[in-house]
């Protein structure tokens, strides 16, 4: 069991495990009852699993280094300068038949090296031909920072530039950079078809397209722009599509838009191994807030990840975390641009303990040495659960995630 199970009466008590008479299941989607979900089922006990330590079969050894891909000198010198040798599976597997045209079709849990997966090759492709361009689609503004942020270390001394163009940022300063020269543009749907349609962004030159993290486009209702942006870009391409799941409808978007790809899956499990998964069970007219209050004031509780299932939710419960003591912050759709990076950055410089955040989080970010990821809210889907909890047990650590029922 672990540490938040104890003896005793159940009020006021952390509770391990599930217990009692009712059934082991919580649902997602909304119903007409106030505070309360319907549809589909999540089972309990997927909520519940230990961490173990990487068996042998699950170790993944390189058999080549990145000097062995036939990448510009250049770039080989930025990767060794930036203290990578050896590559990830997915880089290993992907990286080879990117360099060789291919499209390609990348299903990957997070936190494994997806990013540089696409840009060596991407980067290499363009230090040979200056006039190639690429466009890197992603769901959300934080992943496209984090994009822009690694192309730039990749890229270093290297005289590539790329353009970010993200919603709920000032569009005038994204159209000025436009216009300076580039060769790769990241962006998010929404922002790039605005951009399209106002006739500052023209995609008939991009030969190279990037979907990532595909499938949290699909549960945001980015597909028919994805499809539209797809329409535009030149026929002469090569996609790249990155996904942890692949569902039926990236599958048949696959169908449409990428040439005879090649699929490589290194998917093990559901959730990491290195994640130790259990459940605190909430007593009937427990506060919530108080039995968060009182995870967060052990020791060990250093950098915490915590869940709401609503925008209004997590800046409740950052400013309520806030007035008890803690150094927390939120991220969520209602916070401008601006705000929503400051908070981010705070988090990652361990300047704040806690990050409150909406599921706007959970996909793709690589937020260094979260100790623990909270769910204070049941996540809707057990994919998104998937995603939120992927947030910690990164880079060989052992993290611990909470679910709060």
């Amino acid at each position: 069991m672990n540490n938040f199970k104890k003896d005793g009466p159940r009020r006021g008590k952390f509770r391990g495990n599930y217990a009692g008479g009712r059934s082991n299941t919580f649902n997602r989607g909304r119903s007409g009852g106030r505070g309360r979900f319907a549809g589909k089922a999540i089972d309990i006990n997927k909520f519940i699993n230990k961490a173990v330590a990487p068996v042998a079969e699950d170790l993944h050894i390189a058999k080549i280094l990145f000097s062995d891909f036939k990448i510009d000198q250049r770039l080989k010198n930025v990767i060794a300068k930036r203290g990578f040798e050896s590559p990830t599976e997915i880089q290993e597997k992907t990286i080879p038949l990117i360099l060789d045209g291919k499209d390609v079709i990348g299903l990957a849990n997070t936190g494994t090296g997806k990013t540089g997966a696409f840009l060596v090759p991407m980067i290499h492709k363009i230090l040979n031909n200056p006039h190639e361009k690429l466009l890197v689609v992603v769901p959300t503004r934080e992943l496209a920072i984090q994009i822009q942020d690694e192309f730039a270390a990749f890229s270093k001394d290297l005289r590539i530039n790329s353009v970010v163009v993200v919603g709920g940022a000032n569009i005038r300063p994204q159209i000025d950079k436009l216009r300076s020269r580039h060769n790769v543009v990241i962006g998010t749907p929404g922002r790039l078809k605005d951009l399209i349609q106002r006739k500052k962004l023209f995609l008939n030159h991009f030969t190279n397209v990037v979907l990532d993290e595909a499938d949290q486009m699909l549960d945001m209702g980015f597909i028919p722009d994805v499809r539209f942006l797809l329409s535009l870009v030149s026929p002469k391409r090569q996609t790249l599509l990155f996904s942890a799941t692949l569902a039926p409808e990236i599958e048949k978007l696959t169908g449409e838009f990428l040439k005879n790809p090649e699929k490589i899956s290194i998917r093990k499990r559901d959730t990491s191994a290195q994640v130790d998964q259990d459940v605190v069970r909430i007593a009937r007219g427990e506060d919530k807030i108080e039995v968060l209050h009182k995870l967060l004031a052990q020791t060990h509780f250093q950098k915490v990840l915590v869940f709401s299932r609503t925008k209004h939710g997590a800046e409740k419960l950052s400013k309520a975390l806030h007035n008890k003591g803690f150094k927390a912050e939120s991220i969520h759709g209602d916070k401008s641009h601006s705000k929503r990076q400051k908070a981010l950055k705070l988090f990652k410089e361990n300047i704040v303990q806690i990050l409150v955040a909406t599921d706007v989080a959970a996909r793709g970010l690589d937020i260094p040495d979260v100790s623990h990821v909270i769910n204070f809210d049941v996540p809707a889907t057990f994919e998104d659960y998937i995603h939120r909890i992927g947030r910690t047990g990164r880079a060989g650590k052992t993290g611990t995630a909470l679910t709060f029922i």
